[in-house]
């Protein structure tokens, strides 16, 4: 088993294991790692920490910046602060009040931490009442990563009434979409225009977010599309 895959140059993606969400739905997890110029990784929302998962990335550098992109991804924050007492953890503004038992050393902001300044740029989605969401842009691999704002996950993966849900829901499909709850959830269209307009400034030819396969091709072109709800 491929614990980490390389995704482009300077990142790789490692697959985690189902989680728990609302009203029994059971989801599945990415994890993305950015190897940074100074040296050290990037986590961008960590999956549940194995033995095998620290030793892969221990081939590839040091543990040093560990991201939680919205206030909803957080579930292994505590076991990745076990291990790596020595990383700065950085949250989605609001998550820090929902984790009181996790030190952050940052919140996220629309600009770069130092760290990654002018390898990987960002910017906040805010105004939604089920999720705050960070969505970053790693330039050398020219990926967009979002968390919860898009999703594709493979039909058949719910049964039942939950596979009815998550199809009306628009969280599987043919190709990635924004769920029908989180465009609902968002109060300002105006600003969330202005917000989607940043993130189509970026050269985005790969896309990657936590629930569905990656996109290798047409990363900006499949954004576009995804938020045509908005126009």
């Amino acid at each position: 088993m491929t614990l980490l895959t390389s995704f482009g140059p300077e990142i790789w993606l490692s697959d985690g294991p189902l989680v728990e969400g609302a009203m029994g739905f059971h989801f599945p997890t990415r994890m993305a790692v950015i190897w940074l110029a100074q040296g050290s990784l990037f986590i961008w929302s960590p999956v549940a920490l194995t033995a095998e998962l620290r030793r892969a990335l221990s081939e590839l550098g040091p543990v040093a910046q560990i991201v939680a992109p919205n206030t909803l991804h957080h579930t292994f924050l505590g076991d990745w602060q076990t291990a790596f007492p020595q990383a700065r953890f950085y949250s989605a503004p609001g998550l820090a009040a929902k984790r009181p038992d996790i030190r952050f050393d940052d919140e996220l902001g629309d600009a770069a931490a130092e760290p990654w300044v002018g390898e990987i740029d960002q910017v906040v989605f805010r105004g939604n009442s089920i999720a705050t969401e960070v969505v970053f842009f790693h330039r050398a691999s020219r990926t967009a990563i979002f968390t919860d704002l898009l999703q594709q996950m493979p039909r058949g993966l719910f049964r039942g009434w939950r596979g009815l849900v998550a199809r009306l829901d628009l969280m599987t499909g043919d190709a990635p979409e924004v769920p029908r709850k989180f465009r609902m959830a968002f109060r300002d269209k105006q600003a969330t225009r202005v917000t989607v307009d940043r993130v189509l400034g970026w050269p985005a030819e790969r896309l990657v977010f936590a629930h569905g396969a990656p996109v290798q091709v047409g990363g900006q072109a499949a954004i576009r599309r995804a938020f045509r709800w908005l126009r």
